[in-house]
């Protein structure tokens, strides 16, 4: 149902504000270039200093700004149950295409807690859900066995998997149904993920080089591995460069390089060190996107 190069876009803001014409120049860049969805709201949006109200707005804007041409997957996940269902409401309500709902952070609840949340926000919204598993930020693995029970819920229609475990990934491949779609969450491991099986990737990287994952997951689909490999080892050094500091900072920061927005951080969030902001000046460089 969703596959291809999927961008998690940032959130750009403005003197504190957020800064929706910066977010609908971003929907049209990602669009011209070939990107297969964009996801609003999530990690890499930063959604977690989002007011309610700011959610909205930003799931609106890309919305409207995507106006059909691609699928808007909204970030709505949250370590409150009822929280996580009041924004899977309100994609549903704004058009959204699907919903991305995150395990839930710094709770740790075991796998049968994990299972019940996710049935719960499913069955509360009839709207395509796609599980959100990336342990290294929520202090919880998502087990495969889990993932497999929640696929047979009838509207939970894949998973981001960002564990980086390589068996993992083939264990949620080998359980579950031919239709459930896993992407990968790992922008350095994603060639590899779609030799194993998976149908594409929620990527930090195809915000500043949006073409350039598109061109590899359509050179993959088209079995030209060679070429597929090659933008692969292109990209490996922005693939590592993107998170030498928290992501979305070194995002957001090649982003203000490239003259897309100004380049503004919410706290706790801030400022990458001169030290890194010159290795992603060079990265960039190299690869001719500023």
């Amino acid at each position: 149902m969703f596959n291809g190069a999927i961008v998690a876009t940032i959130t750009p803001f403005l003197n504190g504000k957020l800064d929706r014409k910066g977010l609908r120049k971003l929907v049209e860049f990602q669009i011209r270039n070939g990107t297969d969805g964009i996801v609003p709201c999530g990690t890499t949006g930063e959604s977690a200093t989002l007011s309610f109200d700011e959610h909205e707005a930003v799931i609106d804007t890309v919305i409207e700004a995507a106006a059909g041409r691609v699928p808007v997957i909204a970030g709505t996940g949250s370590n409150n149950t009822k929280e996580a269902i009041t924004l899977t409401r309100y994609a549903k309500k704004a058009g959204a295409d699907a919903a991305l709902v995150i395990t839930p952070y710094y709770n740790k609840p075991t796998q049968e807690g994990l299972f019940l949340h996710f049935r719960a926000v499913a069955e509360a919204v009839d709207i395509p859900i796609i599980l959100y598993n990336v342990p290294g930020r929520t202090g919880v693995n998502m087990a495969a066995e889990t993932v497999a029970r929640l696929a047979e819920v009838k509207n939970i229609v894949g998973v981001k998997e960002a564990s980086g475990n390589l068996a993992q990934v083939c264990d949620i491949i080998r359980m579950t149904p031919r239709k459930f779609c896993l992407l990968s969450g790992d922008d350095g491991i994603f060639f590899p993920m779609m030799a194993l099986g998976a149908k594409g990737v929620i990527s930090v990287t195809s915000n500043v080089a949006p073409r350039a994952m598109a061109d590899l997951y359509d050179a993959f689909v088209l079995g030209e591995l060679s070429r597929a490999r090659e933008i692969h080892y292109r990209l490996w050094p922005l693939f590592h460069v993107l998170f030498i500091e928290t992501n979305p900072i070194p995002a957001k920061t090649g982003l203000a390089m490239m003259k897309m927005i100004r380049e503004e951080f919410r706290l706790p969030l801030c400022p990458m060190s001169d030290a890194n902001r010159k290795k992603l000046a060079k990265v960039l460089s190299d690869l001719k996107l500023a």
